[in-house]
């Protein structure tokens, strides 16, 4: 495949603006059925009705749906053959585009002078995951990840005795649950777990936040997944915690499992938390140039 890049460029941007300024739709309809669930009056109806609302307003005004625009994290699917520092280097050009025209925020801070580079260009910044595959095309999905829900991600070695939790799917249950209750507020709820079983700990990270790719409506393939996922939804929807950590019946909008194979020694569970803003989308790259936003 030979790579227009004045082409594929312009799409990448696109892609970042879309992501930056609308939601998907089944996001949108899962904070639309939350609102339906709350108290009328209460402060989560509120909140949910303040969300709805700014999510109409970027839209309309075509601007960024948060102040806090997040990391730009890519996850590209390419043919061989395809150079991936081209890529990589096309993907850059479009993040400093955009923060140019500020649908991007200068997130990229230097961790030992504490400079900010004013780009969103650094040392692993934006990070973006390359996977090469038979498909002619190319495939690349977008998160902006905002810096809230990142600080309450975290990752359990089980067992963990404190809270009696075993080498099992019982025990990531309950440290899943444990680690969203220690969230609260502070992560921006109703927000989306991105979780991987096993992995080591660099890959499990990985793997937490490509599960939030997934559409919100969608089914683990895997039975057992797919009922632990369920189960993790409505029982966090059950802790209170509630919009803004201000109380309500809407915490959690969807849960995400992953499994990756694990050394004998190792049992991570690492939980990705992403906030109410789930800024996500896909982009396909035909073997011509022509490209679609795919979701």
């Amino acid at each position: 495949m030979v790579i227009n890049k004045e082409k594929m460029a312009g799409a990448l941007f696109e892609l970042v603006r879309l992501t930056a300024t609308e939601l998907p739709e089944d996001v949108v309809k899962a904070l639309k059925a939350c609102g339906s669930k709350e108290e009328p009056g209460s402060n989560a109806e509120f909140i949910l009705a303040a969300y709805l609302e700014n999510i109409a307003l970027a839209k309309e005004r075509k601007v960024p749906l948060c102040q806090d625009t997040g990391a730009p994290i890519f996850f590209i699917s390419h043919p061989a053959g395809v150079s991936v520092p081209v890529l990589r280097r096309l993907c850059e050009q479009a993040v400093v585009r955009a923060t140019e025209e500020q649908y991007l925020r200068p997130n990229a801070v230097d961790a030992v002078t504490g400079k900010n580079s004013g780009n969103n260009l650094g040392q692993g910044f934006p990070p973006i995951y390359f996977t090469e595959r038979d498909d002619p095309a190319i495939d690349v999905s977008l998160i902006l990840k905002g810096g809230g829900s990142e600080n309450v991600g975290s990752q359990f070695s089980l067992p963990c005795d404190e809270l009696h939790a075993g080498r099992d799917l019982e025990g990531a249950r309950r440290v899943v649950l444990d680690a969203l209750r220690q969230a609260e507020g502070k992560g921006c709820p109703p927000g989306i777990l991105g979780i991987c079983l096993g992995g080591d700990r660099g890959s499990g990270y990985a793997e937490s936040k490509r599960q939030l790719l997934r559409p919100l409506d969608d089914v683990n393939p895997d039975p057992l997944l797919a009922s632990m996922e369920a189960r993790l939804l409505a029982e966090g929807n059950l802790l209170g915690i509630g919009p803004q950590g201000l109380g309500g019946q809407c915490t959690l909008l969807g849960v995400k499992i992953g499994a990756l194979h694990r050394v004998p020694a190792c049992y991570f569970v690492t939980i990705t938390y992403m906030c109410w803003v789930h800024r996500r989308r896909s982009l396909r790259i035909e073997e011509d140039g022509t490209y679609c936003i795919t979701c």
